[in-house]
């Protein structure tokens, strides 16, 4: 699919090397469709690499998608340059009248803290609640899955025992499931958490479905019953390379973690670590686009919100 990104986003370069179709805006204007407008809400410090990866995952099917990248404005970033911020992101305040037929939310790596001890968590929650009214269907990842289905539906976090860092086996509970369309009966999807949900208070949730858990890292994908809000907990956007950085990075900060589980051949981290999650990744994508974005969303986004 053509990706409608700016001109000088650095995933441009990246994406083109991967023979990825961009589009940038001054081509984009020349064509006589409504795109997509999804808007990424990016928690994460290592930003452009996020950007990139979730970027690359929208990339397979023929919609055009117009991309709005978003921060959280009460939130100083220290791991991004201003001048990355100021030229490809807008605030919450910029973009709070416009509608989107789409929203992401990321992850971060605030998972210890509670909820309302986060910086950011009061202008995060207007924007959850905001996008109820201006968005058709939003997509939850990891930490950001925990803060939605909580503030939407009241299901708590709980703390692991340690940190759940690896690539597990899942299974699927809904296989008819359109998100899941195509997707193996046994698939992996890499985890990297300190936090997660309890099955049974999903299953207690009439509004609420589960989708796919996995027995070493729990639940692992649910959605609301009214197909609007999904919540993946696992991160299947992940790199290759992206949970070793993360091991290395830890290492190199004298946590002494664990091995990332199931990742490097023969658990040796000296080895090159194998990508078994990347088809269900794009596939989580585009179905989530196809089915319950394109598929569905008013053709005149001004209807979206409004019944």
């Amino acid at each position: 699919m053509p990706i409608k990104i700016p001109n000088q986003l650095p995933a441009k370069e990246i994406l083109e090397g991967e023979n990825i179709f961009t589009m940038t805006e001054t081509r984009a204007l020349q064509q006589d469709i409504r795109p997509l407008r999804v808007l990424l809400l990016n928690l994460m410090p290592t930003k452009i690499a996020t950007e990139t990866q979730i970027l690359r995952k929208m990339s397979n099917t023929p919609l055009q998608i117009e991309v709005t990248l978003l921060r959280a404005g009460t939130h100083e970033s220290v791991n991004t340059s201003q001048e990355h911020l100021d030229s490809f992101y807008r605030t919450f305040e910029e973009i709070r009248d416009e509608r989107y037929d789409g929203l992401i939310v990321t992850g971060a790596p605030v998972e210890l803290l509670e909820f309302e001890d986060v910086d950011y968590w009061d202008e995060l929650c207007e924007i959850m609640s905001w996008s109820h009214t201006h968005v058709y269907s939003t997509l939850y990842i990891c930490w950001g899955a925990m803060a939605g289905i909580y503030h939407h539906y009241g299901v708590q976090k709980v703390n692991l025992p340690e940190k759940l860092s690896g690539v597990y086996r899942h299974t699927l509970d809904k296989e008819t499931s359109p998100l899941v369309r195509g997707i193996d009966d046994v698939f992996n999807m890499p985890h990297s958490r300190y936090t997660g949900v309890l099955a049974q208070d999903v299953l207690a949730n009439p509004q609420l479905e589960l989708i796919a858990h996995s027995e070493e890292a729990g639940v692992a994908i649910v959605k609301s019953a009214d197909s609007k809000d999904f919540f993946i907990f696992g991160h299947s956007e992940y790199d290759y390379d992206t949970l070793q950085l993360e091991y290395e990075r830890d290492v190199a900060k004298g946590i002494d973690p664990n091995v990332p589980e199931n990742y490097f051949p023969n658990d040796d981290p000296t080895q090159k670590p194998l990508n078994t999650w990347r088809s269900v990744g794009q596939l989580l994508y585009t179905n989530w686009l196809n089915y319950y974005v394109y598929q569905t969303t008013p053709f005149d986004i001004n209807e979206i919100g409004r019944a």
